[in-house]
C-alpha cells in the first residue's frame, strides 16, 4: 500500500479548488450560508460546554434550529444545481419557495419546543 505525501494532498486540494471556482456564485452564496449554520451550532455547543446548559431545552432548540436550516440549505443546494439530472424539470423559484416554507415549518416545531 503506498504511502501517501504532500504532494498528494496538494494535488487533491489544487483540483477541489480549481473545481469550485466553476461552481455558480449563487451555489456558493448558499455554501456560505450552511457554513454560516454550522459555525453557529459550533458556537453554541463551545458556549454551553464553558457556561453550562441551564435552560436544555433553549440549547437544544438553538442547536437544531442551525441543523435543521443547514439540512434545508443543502437540501436547496442539490435542488438548484443545475448539473444535478434528477431536479432538471424543478424550477428554482419552486425550490426556493419549498425551502422557505420547510423553515417555516421547522422554525414553528421549535419555538413550541421552547414552551
Amino acid at each position: 500500500m503506498a504511502r501517501s505525501t504532500s504532494r498528494d494532498a496538494e494535488a487533491l486540494f489544487h483540483s477541489l479548488r480549481s473545481a469550485y471556482v466553476a461552481t455558480p456564485s449563487s451555489l456558493k452564496i448558499i455554501d456560505l450560508y450552511v457554513g454560516f449554520a454550522v459555525f453557529t451550532a459550533v458556537i453554541q455547543v463551545v458556549y454551553m460546554a464553558v457556561v453550562g446548559s441551564f435552560p436544555f431545552n433553549s440549547f437544544l432548540s438553538g442547536v437544531l434550529s442551525c441543523v435543521g436550516t443547514a439540512v434545508l440549505a443543502v437540501c436547496l443546494r442539490i435542488q438548484v444545481n443545475k448539473e444535478n439530472k434528477e431536479f432538471k424539470d424543478l424550477p428554482p423559484e419552486r425550490a426556493f419557495a419549498d425551502f422557505v416554507l420547510c423553515n417555516l415549518v421547522l422554525h414553528l416545531v421549535i419555538m413550541n419546543f421552547l414552551g
